[in-house]
């Protein structure tokens, strides 16, 4: 594993609010009408230094640099669907081994979105999975699906959120349970029912420096990284 593994994630995560900022900014400048919130969703990738931090990982590992693939070529055969773009792949001699989605929730809007973020997460592993089962990449051994989040620590999200119940009682795990422990619990779940080989789910504020906690031991960066690593490493030594 890499030695500064922790301190260059903290850079990472302070890098996506940077990029964050400068697309409001530009928005701003040019006199664009959607130079609020959403400005900086519509301003291009926010995730870059994650993506070389996990490819530096992957190299770690012992995989080339040419087969860990961002940015570009990054589309996938589905089986919904023709294909859909993933954010991180490796690639080696016709076989997939790691596919990664990063995925970010910032306010104010949390109640929407939530649901939005929990349908696509689930419907892409189906379809990839179903993709994977149809022989779509071939005869090889499963790929690790790895699903990385982070959410803006703010007061909203760690306030408790009510239910609408008007014929069945909801999951208890999400009675009065807050955004938070609902992002906590999906990426739990996303892992749990296999959906995802391995997740990851970061809470991180909007302060400089950004300060960052793992609201489950078990959904920890370090952890995510560590599995990633290691199945590379298996494909390599199989």
């Amino acid at each position: 594993m890499l030695s500064d593994l922790d301190t260059r994630f903290h850079a990472a995560v302070q890098a996506f609010w940077d990029a964050r900022e400068r697309q409001q900014q530009r928005q701003v400048a040019a006199g664009n009408i959607d130079a609020g919130t959403r400005g900086a969703v519509t301003g291009g990738t926010q995730m870059g230094a994650l993506e070389v931090l996990l490819t530096d990982v992957l190299i770690d590992a012992g995989l080339d640099r040419h087969d860990v693939k961002a940015r570009t070529a990054l589309e996938l055969p589905g089986y919904y669907r023709p294909e859909k773009q993933w954010d991180l792949l490796v690639v080696v001699d016709g076989q997939l081994i790691v596919a990664i989605e990063f995925k970010s929730q910032v306010g104010p809007s949390f109640g929407n979105n939530f649901n939005n973020r929990t349908e696509e997460a689930i419907g892409n592993a189906e379809d990839i999975w179903t993709a994977y089962r149809e022989g779509r990449f071939g005869k090889q051994q499963p790929p690790l699906l790895g699903y990385f989040f982070v959410l803006e620590d703010c007061e909203k999200v760690h306030s408790p959120v009510s239910n609408a119940e008007p014929y069945f009682e909801v999951d208890p795990v999400f009675k009065r349970s807050s955004y938070a422990k609902r992002y906590e619990v999906l990426c739990e779940r996303l892992v749990l029912e296999r959906k995802y080989t391995a997740a990851c789910f970061t809470l991180a504020t909007m302060d400089k420096p950004t300060k960052i906690s793992f609201p489950a031991a078990s959904l920890q960066f370090r952890q995510f990284a560590a599995a990633v690593e290691a199945h590379a490493r298996r494909f390599l030594n199989s």
